[in-house]
């Protein structure tokens, strides 16, 4: 069986974590899978929308413990090695051209928090528990630092990661670690919405506007006003641009929203 599982339906692609007998806990396989799928995705390519959810009862318990006993009798080196591809996944999932849609429920832990993190728009079940948990075990949370103090900021990762405490779904949204809380019933169905309202946007826009926040974000205007007058100014003449400038001035539905 796969580890992970990628089905297509249109221009939405579902990745599916599936070990659900190890709560879809990381390995070298799945993070291998997960790394080559998000690198294969192209913003021309027939995926609009990717949702990323876990199968069974949890959506990613973090690490596996036979993949963490090896780990223990690593040389630094052979952990540096490990870590290098685990932050490969992460990066390769943040830059994802697409929308990056999370469908969390039960549990999302270390890695999976990460994952959480790397997401553009995150769904949960409102029973869902979260938490970086890695000091608990005497590690810490460093392959997901950078995507993750970039979505909660630097206050919550203070108590997050130093209490390696576990919190509700709730305080996940508090922290800007998720977007929408609801019931484990109404979950698919607001994805359902989400995804709907991510396929009325322009594939290249969505494209543009992602590569724009992760080049502006933490920046003095000063520093990007350049950049962002140029990305407006390409997005403008380009064809999509055109079709929905005209399609808005028309009264009519773009091309790509109908």
């Amino acid at each position: 069986m796969a580890a992970l599982d990628v089905t297509h339906a249109g221009p939405v692609t579902r990745v599916t974590l599936n070990r659900p007998e190890v709560r879809n806990a990381f390995d070298e396989p799945l993070i291998e899978q997960l790394t080559a799928w998000a690198e294969s995705v192209k913003v021309s390519g027939p995926a609009r929308v990717a949702i990323l959810q876990g199968a069974g009862k949890v959506f990613c318990a973090g690490a596996d413990l036979a993949w963490m006993s090896k780990m223990v009798g690593y040389s630094e080196a052979e952990n540096l090695r490990d870590a290098r591809a685990a932050g490969r996944m992460f990066e390769a999932l943040n830059r994802l051209p697409i929308p990056l849609l999370g469908r969390v429920h039960g549990a999302a832990l270390g890695g999976g928090a990460g994952l959480a993190a790397v997401c553009d728009i995150v769904v949960t079940a409102d029973d869902a528990v979260f938490g970086f948990t890695e000091a608990k075990l005497g590690i810490v949370p460093a392959v997901i630092s950078p995507f993750t103090v970039a979505k909660i900021g630097v206050s919550a990762a203070r108590e997050l990661f130093l209490t390696a405490a576990r919190f509700s779904a709730s305080r996940a949204m508090e922290i800007g670690l998720v977007h929408r809380v609801v019931r484990q019933a109404d979950l698919d169905a607001t994805i359902d919405a989400v995804v709907g309202e991510l396929l009325t946007s322009a594939p290249e826009a969505i494209a543009g506007a992602k590569a724009l926040i992760a080049r502006v974000a933490f920046q003095e205007p000063s520093a990007v006003g350049e950049v962002a007058a140029e990305t407006i100014a390409r997005h403008r003449v380009s064809s999509e641009g055109q079709d929905g400038m005209r399609a808005f001035l028309d009264k009519r539905k773009a091309p790509w929203a109908q």
